[in-house]
């Protein structure tokens, strides 16, 4: 059998074969279009792990006939761009450049793209598991077209483990019953893959690709032992995900360092993207500690900008500390409920109507109206609007 990753061996070269995304890839939806009339331009793809990301691209590359480059936001830097700008292989052939986790990219690297992308030199397509909208800067957003991908269903699982299975079997089909055998799957063995893989094609495969390779049959036990095996990627987006996060930001608000220590090291031990984790700790500077402690907010983000720039393994202990200050904080969510609360009410009511003395008269007319009639500055009085003017949100402390 041929020492080619399963992955490579099953990946699609054209929509008839990719699995999933029908929102997008179906007939009449966007990337349909744009791949059928060849019509090639910068896009971001959005979505979780295992999701045909890579793949797609790889698609809109082979179907516009541009050349295809593949670098990863992590490793890449500006050199290698210049290198594929710069390229002669096929005069006045497209590029595009499929930039892998391009949320790694800093402010600098991704406005060295914008030219590019601008003039058409380069087509961007990039892959990200964060919101670009707070990873990706604004103008380089601007350029790019937004595509959202889902999870795979259950279905859609089942259907690329068929293929897994179909392809295992082809090299061994010449007479090699036994090894015939070996490739097939039992439903308890298929349903517990699905459920695992939760989603993630990558990971279906990889764990396939694994079990067949050492043990030579594909069972509920050759799988989970593949799970042992610290080369095997864990899907980041699954439960014990959220599981740890949970517990991570539970530790912190109950005032527990050593808890929030633990499951911090859980997360650093797992390859968590460390951003992730500064992010969450700037939302819980504001949403728990709050009017308690205002300096845990500059704190937190101070710990985010040091994991922005200078990345693992040394910004665990920025971490560590951020954890550790954090955690001990007395705790106030007063401003965090009031805004809550207020929200609620702008739901509810709407654009309720603003009191004409907060209003600016800017014109005669205007002032005529009563705009800003009768403004004191230093009022006492309510300066909500009239149908909720005895509101109060932030609730005062007793002392």
């Amino acid at each position: 059998m041929t020492n080619q990753p399963l992955a490579d061996l099953l990946r699609p070269k054209n929509l008839n074969e990719f699995i999933g995304q029908s929102h997008l890839v179906g007939e009449g939806k966007p990337l349909k279009l744009a791949i059928d009339h060849h019509q090639i331009f910068s896009m971001i793809f959005w979505g979780p792990p295992g999701t045909g990301k890579t793949t797609l691209a790889r698609i809109i590359a082979r179907e516009a006939q541009a050349e295809f480059y593949q670098l990863s936001a992590v490793s890449a830097g500006k050199d290698d761009i210049k290198k594929i700008i710069h390229s002669t292989a096929v005069p006045l052939i497209k590029k595009v450049l499929f930039l892998d986790e391009i949320h790694r990219f800093n402010k600098a690297q991704q406005d060295f793209l914008l030219p590019y992308v601008e003039s058409g030199a380069l087509t961007l397509i990039g892959a990200t598991t964060e919101n670009p909208s707070f990873e990706v800067t604004a103008p380089l957003l601007s350029r790019c077209r937004v595509f959202v991908l889902t999870e795979l269903t259950n279905e859609e699982m089942s259907e690329i483990i068929d293929r897994c299975l179909k392809v295992l079997k082809s090299p061994l089909s010449k007479g090699d019953l036994e090894g015939l055998k070996k490739t097939k799957m039992d439903k308890k063995a298929k349903d517990w893959l699905v459920r695992m893989a939760n989603g993630d094609a990558r990971q279906a495969i990889t764990m396939i690709d694994n079990a067949f390779t050492l043990y030579q049959k594909l069972t509920i036990d050759t799988l989970k032992d593949t799970l042992q095996n610290s080369y095997l990627r864990f899907d980041k987006k699954g439960e014990e995900h959220y599981n740890t996060i949970s517990a991570f930001i539970k530790s912190m608000r109950a005032s527990n360092p050593d808890a929030a220590l633990y499951y911090l090291a859980r997360m650093v031990a797992a390859g968590e993207d460390p951003i992730f984790i500064a992010r969450r700790m700037v939302v819980f500077a504001s949403e728990d500690i709050g009017l308690a402690n205002s300096s845990a907010l500059l704190v937190a983000n101070a710990v985010f900008r040091s994991v922005e720039t200078i990345g693992y393994p040394e910004c665990q202990e920025n971490l560590a500390h951020g954890v550790a200050y954090l955690a001990k904080c007395p705790k106030d969510r007063s401003a965090y409920d009031a805004f809550m609360s207020a929200l609620s009410d702008v739901k509810t009511y709407g654009n309720l109507p603003i009191p004409l003395n907060l209003r600016n008269a800017e014109t005669k007319l205007m002032e005529e109206l009563g705009y800003g009639k009768n403004y004191d500055k230093y009022t006492k009085e309510s300066l909500l609007p009239d149908k909720i003017k005895e509101k109060k949100y932030l609730k005062e402390k007793k002392k």
